[in-house]
């Protein structure tokens, strides 16, 4: 018979688990409200969550609130690809090749300092593990994508996850606190169709963007719940047609609960994995963020831009995050969107053959 002790140890449900982080992300983003941090229903989220979560607390993350975040969240950022707008980020087609290049390059340059930098301190993996560790590691693309991606490749896909999971939550705090305390936001405003929310075409849109969310998914692509309902809402307002705003408060809780699917990745293992390995990731995540920086500044000299606004647009953060800031602190969402979105796509496709050219010819 189990004694009472060992019945204490047991870890509560899952439910209840789910319920309690959700209670802790809302108080965390209450403070951050008081506080006037940026972001404060995404940021004291991830922070509060994460900690928690290192520190052992049984935090957990239910996958369809997740999806349900980014389908908001996708919805609300195409509303924003107006007529004019979307002519606007049509003529810059250019720069977003070059934005592609520069996130192909910059991710390949970090796996390689990588690689060198660990080479000695893991002989425990053979060279071709580690090679495919390292790229896949320092790839800018979204998380779970690059894990697949090395996994396939042979990599320590625990290492991919962690590199990826850290290098995200430091962007997404980073960027926002800094662009805030310097005063750099709502310099590049550009609103939506429409503010009112509608509920006759807030439901139709809520549909029809369903249904776009269902179709990626069932085509196989990366972030459905993300970027169906972001083109189905774009491809409404380009014609035009402003069915319905999305309401603030459902937006707002759908960067709370993207948050806590961040902050949970972040288990006690986490902090004892290869202390080496993130120390290293975090430092070249500073590293790229200030290349970024730099290349947004040629960027915004050749385009005209506000540098704020290609700085969103090139940062090795998640797209639905930095869409959020954007969105948020008022700095250009749309070509913050279209930068981010046309980079997903490109690296999805093109850093698998890369990695087979650098090394497996090799």
């Amino acid at each position: 018979m189990p004694s009472s002790a060992a019945a204490v140890r047991r870890p509560p449900p899952y439910v209840l688990r789910v319920l309690g982080t959700l209670l802790l992300a809302l108080a965390a983003a209450g403070l951050c409200l008081l506080l006037h941090t940026p972001l404060p229903w995404m940021i004291g989220p991830i922070l509060a969550v994460s900690f928690a979560s290192m520190a052992g607390l049984p935090t957990a993350s239910w996958a369809p609130l997740r999806n349900g975040g980014q389908w908001t969240i996708g919805a609300a950022l195409g509303l924003y690809f107006t007529p004019e707008v979307t002519a606007l980020v049509a003529s810059l087609w250019w720069a977003i090749v070059l934005a592609i290049a520069w996130a192909l390059a910059l991710g390949t340059g970090f796996g390689l300092c990588l690689d060198r930098v660990h080479a000695r301190h893991m002989p425990q993996l053979p060279p071709r593990t580690l090679r495919a560790t390292t790229y896949f590691a320092g790839a800018i693309g979204g998380a779970s994508e690059m894990t697949l991606l090395s996994e396939r490749a042979g990599a320590r896909t625990d290492l991919v996850a962690a590199a990826h999971s850290l290098r995200l939550v430091i962007v997404t705090v980073s960027i926002p606190f800094g662009l805030q305390w310097t005063g750099l936001h709502g310099l590049d405003s550009v609103p939506a169709a429409l503010r009112e929310v509608r509920w006759g075409g807030f439901a139709l849109m809520a549909i029809a963007t369903a249904a776009g969310a269902w179709l990626m998914r069932r085509m196989g692509r990366a972030n459905p719940w993300f970027l169906g309902p972001l083109l189905v809402t774009a491809g409404i307002s380009m014609n035009g047609i402003t069915p319905s705003a999305v309401p603030q408060w459902l937006s707002n809780a759908a960067q709370l609960v993207i948050a806590v699917s961040l902050g949970v990745r972040f288990s006690r293992e986490f902090v004892h994995t290869a202390p080496r390995w993130l120390a290293s990731v975090a430092a070249g995540t500073l590293a790229m963020i200030g290349a970024c920086a730099l290349f947004a500044e040629v960027l915004a000299w050749a385009t005209g831009l506000r540098w704020t606004t290609l700085l969103l647009g090139t940062s090795p953060g998640g797209i639905a995050e930095m869409s959020i800031t954007a969105k948020v602190l008022q700095l250009g969402v749309p070509v913050v969107t279209a930068f981010q979105v046309c980079r997903l796509v490109a690296v999805l496709l093109l850093t698998g053959p890369l990695f087979e050219r650098l090394y497996r010819r090799r």
